[in-house]
């Protein structure tokens, strides 16, 4: 697992750190726009959206926001970590990428609602290094709760910038759609609280966007999965070993419990890092972080959260 430095940590918003991390040896491995990362701190693994240039190899940029509510990785950040110090980082992972092709027409438009604001910064990032029209709405209360708005203002395309303050009138709660209508080879992604995904969403929809090119990323589960469900088995198909797995187990801790190691991150279905390949079987698909087309393809399960319709399911392990 990678090692990287705390290079700096400076104050960008209420309650926000944009931190610098950097490479203990070689550079980072190769990002895309979109991807987020796991940082270990001690028993607590929490997923952060890269947010600088793809192409910068030597360094990653995250942003955080103190979350008085959240479950603990925010406030170990704030209260604990400093400059100077190495925690253990994964590789990226990337299950909100840009769709668009590099000869396809049209513009990416970036909604984000509050610290949802990090991914699309790389988006906007990538987008602007390879000539597409982008615009990038940024969504909050008041001025003083946009986060990174001093380092929006220092990159190249901050002019494709939109501020949105509810205080003043504009919100989505109140628009009668996004901020700009569907054109061929258009795509939006969005990126903030639930109810400000799913009031996007909806205007979205209603306004003509094709779901098709409605792209979303959640920080948390709209609901908190349902673990439970019937009985099955499942095999993990390198050794042929089966196991059963009960009505109140899941995947994940069922291999565990038979020294199977699965990569466990969010838990809530969210982040892919347990993703793991289907060969046999027809999963029950509990997870938010896959779509629906990848969910009817059954080519992969979440087995922090997912289950299984079939009396077996065998797993690409």
């Amino acid at each position: 697992m990678p090692l990287a430095t705390v290079h700096s940590m400076t104050r960008a918003g209420r309650d926000v750190l944009l931190i610098e991390l950097r490479p203990t040896g070689t550079d980072f491995p190769s990002v895309t726009a979109g991807a987020h990362i796991d940082l270990h701190l001690g028993p607590v693994v929490r997923q952060y959206s890269l947010l600088g240039d793809p192409r910068d190899a030597g360094r990653w940029l995250i942003a955080v926001k103190r979350e008085d509510d959240g479950r603990g990785g925010s406030d170990v950040i704030h209260t604990q970590l400093r400059v100077g110090h190495t925690i253990e980082v994964s590789g990226p992972r990337n299950h909100f990428p840009l769709r668009h092709t590099a000869d396809q027409g049209g513009r990416t438009v970036l909604l984000a609602g509050g610290i949802g604001v990090t991914p699309l910064i790389a988006m906007a990032e990538q987008c602007a290094a390879t000539g597409r029209d982008v615009t990038l709405h940024c969504y909050a209360t008041v001025q003083d709760e946009l986060p990174l708005r001093e380092y929006l203002a220092s990159r190249p395309w901050s002019p494709n910038t939109v501020e949105h303050l509810s205080s003043g009138g504009d919100s989505l709660r109140t628009a009668e759609a996004v901020p700009h209508s569907y054109s061929g080879g258009d795509d939006l992604y969005i990126c903030g609280p639930t109810g400000f995904i799913d009031r996007a969403v909806h205007l979205a929809e209603a306004g003509g966007w094709p779901a098709d090119v409605v792209h979303v990323e959640r920080f948390a589960p709209t609901e908190p999965p349902e673990l439970t469900g019937d009985a099955f088995t499942v095999t993990v198909a390198s050794t042929g070993a089966s196991y059963a797995v009960a009505e109140d187990d899941t995947i994940a801790e069922v291999l565990a419990a038979h020294g199977v190691a699965v990569e466990l991150s969010c838990e809530q279905g969210i982040c892919g890092a347990c993703l793991t390949g289907v060969v046999d079987g027809v999963p029950d698909h509990r997870d938010e972080v896959q779509s629906p087309a990848e969910h009817a393809a059954n080519t992969r399960v979440a087995l922090c959260c997912s289950r299984s319709r079939t009396a077996n399911l065998t797993l690409a392990l």
